[in-house]
């Protein structure tokens, strides 16, 4: 939690801050979620949520700078040939997006870097790995320490602004190997990358 504190603390000063050329906001949308990199299960894409604050402070023209805070809820569906399980993942996350407003049109990409606040599995999967032979159940169990806690991303999007209203979609490709379990090999050893597709509405306040 020490690394979101700093950005944390300067993203509300900045709000609490009167600028001319400054606006602060607050969002929320749907995640479509899913974690890549799983050899010998198929991932599809689960829908979460999230939801946040941002801070959009515009440099010059069409240009601004965007960082957000937000709360995201992000993981995947995951079935084998002995596994069918459901992965939820939750996260601190903090984009710093550049941003270019041409009329009602906004385009908006830049790193993200996301704190893994803990993570849970549920349904059929793999409880033990014995002198090579597998334990199935089915089973709801704590899984935060199946995974890294530090997240990097890149993210990048568009969307429409109608006066405070936005609405936007977003693309989420994370950059790091998440997978932290301990002794396993082979398939049940991948490496995960967080893949996720927002889509959300935020209502901004203060200058423009």
């Amino acid at each position: 939690m020490k690394a979101l504190a700093l950005p944390t603390i300067a993203l509300l000063a900045l709000a609490a801050t009167p600028q001319a050329h400054a606006q602060f906001g607050v969002k929320g949308g749907a995640n479509f979620a899913q974690l890549q990199g799983r050899s010998g299960e198929d991932a599809t894409y689960k829908t979460f949520y999230h939801v946040g604050v941002l801070y959009q402070w515009n440099l010059l023209g069409p240009i601004a700078i965007q960082p957000e805070l937000q709360y995201s809820l992000q993981g995947s569906n995951l079935k084998g040939a002995f596994t069918d399980y459901q992965t939820k993942l939750h996260y601190f996350t903090v984009p710093v997006l550049a941003k270019v407003t041409v009329g009602p049109i906004f385009v908006e990409a830049g790193p993200q870097f996301g704190y893994l606040v803990s993570a849970n599995q549920s349904g059929q999967v793999q409880i033990t790995n014995t002198n090579g032979s597998a334990s199935y159940g089915q089973v709801s169990q704590d899984a935060t320490d199946q995974y890294k806690r530090a997240d990097f991303s890149l993210a990048a999007g568009a969307g429409l602004k109608f006066g405070a209203l936005s609405l936007g979609g977003r693309y989420v490709a994370g950059l790091n190997d998440i997978n932290d379990a301990k002794n396993l090999t082979g398939i049940n050893d991948p490496r995960l990358k967080n893949r996720v597709f927002q889509v959300y509405a935020a209502i901004q306040f203060g200058g423009k």
